[in-house]
């Protein structure tokens, strides 16, 4: 989706142009288009139909109920032109939770990310119930649905479950990708080094110091483990869910470095920008902090294709 201008200074058609290219090939990990429980402003066609218009190279669509690889698949027969669209598995209560069945069928099925709970994480229900920010900001299901018990990676002695372990082996044997979803900091710890010690080779993290409340130190320390760092668009361009600044954006690369860093934009919902609209912001806020376009396109593009295999 090129900017559309009849006119204007020769120094912001320079600066549309600089993120038109950068925008070619880019990749977005998180797209939560609809149709959902939660409030959708794109659905699954039009997300790729966007993402095709902007010459982006992969996008990833992601439900907090539902896997996505029959919309997928249908996506790339009948929609998508040069977009690739992913597919992934999140493992909140609709699917059984922590349930290695429903990961086998979908790795079977061509998924290329295993996220662990991210809504029912008993770390994100206790945000829920205490954090009113939190509580507010977060997307709330059109209907109401059953109370759900809060799920852990880990036991009460910090040993990673069984359940999860068998897990981390059929994503090691399917060369798949996982993130530790919305668990705690304490619990991502000891789940990427079990998925290391079990022969996980495609590891990252979603928005360290949002919900999972790393912090610099905790994302120089899961980089050291080979972690990849995805940190959401919507958190830093202006929408409803805003709440870093660019202080913080340069502090997360900085801790994560350029190459272990890339964005996802976390977007689709109701009164937010759309994905392809939050990453034309990124960009321009990336070169606005001093960032070359090798450094952007690095962010933007090619380490979400490094990490996903797709060069």
């Amino acid at each position: 989706m090129k900017a559309q201008i009849t006119g204007g200074t020769t120094e912001t058609l320079e600066r549309l142009a600089r993120i038109d290219r950068l925008m070619q090939g880019a990749v977005d990990l998180h797209i939560h288009s609809g149709p959902s429980l939660m409030p959708r402003k794109i659905d699954h066609v039009q997300a790729v139909q966007q993402a095709d218009a902007a010459g982006m190279a992969a996008i990833l669509l992601k439900d907090h109920y539902y896997p996505t690889m029959p919309i997928a698949h249908l996506m790339n027969a009948h929609h998508a032109r040069k977009v690739k669209v992913l597919s992934a598995i999140v493992l909140n209560a609709p699917l059984g939770g922590l349930n290695p069945s429903a990961v086998d069928y979908a790795l079977r099925q061509g998924a290329s990310i295993v996220w662990m709970p991210t809504a029912h994480a008993l770390n994100h229900i206790e945000h829920d119930r205490k954090d009113a920010e939190f509580k507010n900001k977060f997307p709330t299901n059109t209907k109401k649905t059953r109370e759900v018990e809060g799920m852990t990676l880990v036991d009460e002695t910090g040993t990673v479950r069984d359940a999860v372990k068998e897990i981390l082996d059929m994503i090691a044997e399917a060369d798949a990708t996982v993130s530790a979803g919305h668990h705690h900091i304490r619990e991502a710890f000891p789940f990427y080094e079990e998925a290391r010690r079990r022969g996980v080779r495609r590891l990252f993290l979603n928005h360290p110091t949002y919900v999972n409340e790393g912090t610099m130190a905790d994302i120089r320390s899961l980089v050291s483990m080979g972690v990849k760092m995805e940190h959401s668009i919507c958190m830093f361009v202006p929408c409803g869910f805003q709440q870093m600044d660019t202080d913080h954006l340069r502090a997360v690369i900085e801790a994560g470095g350029v190459g272990n860093t890339f964005f996802g934009s976390d977007l689709g919902q109701n009164g937010n920008p759309t994905p392809v609209e939050g990453f034309r912001q990124i960009i321009a806020m990336l070169l606005d902090l001093g960032y070359g376009e090798d450094d952007v396109r690095a962010m933007v593009s090619t380490n979400a294709k490094s990490l996903m295999g797709l060069e």
